[in-house]
């Protein structure tokens, strides 16, 4: 591997790992792009190469994925859980859960709540794909 494709993918993961920590909040391509320290168009295209996603299309999967937690382990509002992991809507929230899940929130609820599986099995199971 090439010093400047190290340095490309450090730079990547900085992102990511940013997008990692604050899932909740408005992260845009121009706020990554200064994390990664590269140009807008730069860094969507290079992010989709690293990691075979958009960088919109792997945060909404993390906020889904925590989402997913939270609806299996708590018992707050479907709406409550949107906002919290950083949707802007319940319908948005709702069609995204949907197009990665499979099936909408409640119907994900009302699923996990009838596994009597140890957490860790159930995440692996129930994880969203890419």
């Amino acid at each position: 591997m090439s010093r400047a494709t190290e340095e490309s993918n450090r730079r990547m993961l900085r992102a990511r790992d940013a997008m990692d920590r604050a899932y909740a909040q408005p992260l845009d391509v121009p706020a990554l792009a200064r994390i990664a320290h590269v140009s807008q168009a730069h860094f969507t295209r290079t992010f989709r190469a690293t990691f075979g996603e958009t960088p919109h299309r792997y945060l909404q999967r993390r906020r889904v994925e925590r989402a997913m937690f939270l609806l299996r382990e708590s018992d707050r509002s479907v709406t409550d859980i949107c906002f919290d992991v950083g949707f802007g809507s319940p319908g948005t929230f709702s069609r995204t859960f949907r197009d990665i899940v499979g099936r909408s929130p409640r119907a994900y609820r009302k699923e996990a709540a009838s596994l009597d599986v140890p957490t860790c099995f159930a995440k692996a199971w129930m994880r969203p794909s890419a």
